[in-house]
């Protein structure tokens, strides 16, 4: 596309960002706060448009006013949110789900990479239990069922540590590893994302379905139960901004490779970002919650269930626009 094309193909888009600027201090407060939450949104329709600007070498008149407006834009977002407490709330409660909303695509590829050869495993296991030797190995299969043995004085993991705080960052940093992994994994074409979400479904899968099987559901559930939804679409997410990368690599479209990747690392890190803060919470649920084998195994499916369906929702509404009366 030549440069008379783009801009007659964005000047309405870039007119309607000068717009809510100029608006943003002078409305009332109910259309404040809806360019409020778009601004977001347009600034990276800006900078997006500044990159593509500054690959295709259009004018440099185009580029300074792209660059002016970007940095405007920046101004009025980050300027206006200088309270670290505030910005991190608003990514938590707005940002975040509609960030997952927008990645949708390989949201719910990272989703399936990850939890069909989970939940499938678990099922063939029912029936064919001696697979599980062929994908972990024997004498760790063991050491699984000692840590959900009934009569532990605490599961998983913590049945053999001497403090719970110690297991919380042995938590943290298993649960970040895997996430790192997964997203840092997509820079090879996106395969290695692939294959850390698809390995790490099927490991759990086959401990989960090899202890089912073994009939050691109260304990090994009610240990999951609590921090499974965290844990769980943390590592997908955390895949999403791999495969987000990935594909940024093998269809850069107009772009160089680089520029591509450029492009699409803002959206991946704050993927990232989010899904590393919802391993954090797994990390804590599961060293001081899951871990307690004096808590019965359907309050804490209950405690679990909730979770899930907190996020579920979180996810589905979160950050949506409210309508204007």
């Amino acid at each position: 596309m030549n440069q008379a094309s783009y801009e007659a193909a964005s000047q309405a888009r870039w007119d309607a960002f000068d717009a809510d600027l100029i608006a943003l201090g002078k409305r009332g407060a109910i259309d404040a706060a809806r360019i409020a939450h778009d601004l977001p949104r347009r600034y990276r329709e800006i900078a997006r448009d500044l990159a593509v600007a500054r690959e295709r070498a259009y004018s440099p008149q185009l580029v300074a006013a792209l660059e002016r407006r970007a940095l405007t834009g920046h101004q009025t977002l980050y300027g206006a949110r200088s309270n670290a407490l505030g910005t991190v709330a608003d990514f938590i409660a707005r940002d975040f789900p509609a960030l997952v909303r927008s990645e949708s695509v390989p949201v719910w590829i990272a989703m399936g990479l990850l939890f069909i050869p989970l939940l499938g495993m678990i099922a063939i296991l029912q029936y064919f239990p001696d697979f599980a030797y062929q994908v972990v190995g024997a004498e760790q299969l063991r050491s699984y069922e000692r840590m959900y043995a009934p009569g532990n004085r605490a599961l998983g993991p913590r049945h053999e540590a001497s403090s719970q705080v110690m297991m919380f960052g042995y938590y943290i940093w298993n649960n970040v590893k895997i996430d790192f992994q997964c997203f840092a994994g997509g820079l090879l074409f996106g395969v290695g994302a692939v294959f850390f979400l698809v390995f790490n479904g099927l490991m759990i899968g086959t401990v989960a379905g090899y202890l089912t099987q073994l009939g050691l559901i109260a304990t090994f559930w009610g240990f999951v139960a609590g921090h499974s939804s965290w844990e769980l679409l943390g590592a997908a997410l955390s895949g999403a901004a791999g495969l987000k990368l990935g594909w940024a690599l093998i269809a850069p479209g107009r772009l160089s490779r680089v520029a591509a990747l450029k492009a699409a690392n803002g959206q991946a890190i704050r993927l990232l970002i989010g899904a590393a803060g919802m391993t954090i919470v797994a990390a804590f649920i599961e060293a001081f919650w899951s871990s307690l084998a004096s808590v019965d195994a359907s309050v804490k499916v209950a405690v679990g269930a909730a979770f899930w369906t907190i996020l579920i929702l979180y996810f589905v509404f979160g950050g949506r626009a409210r309508p204007r009366s």
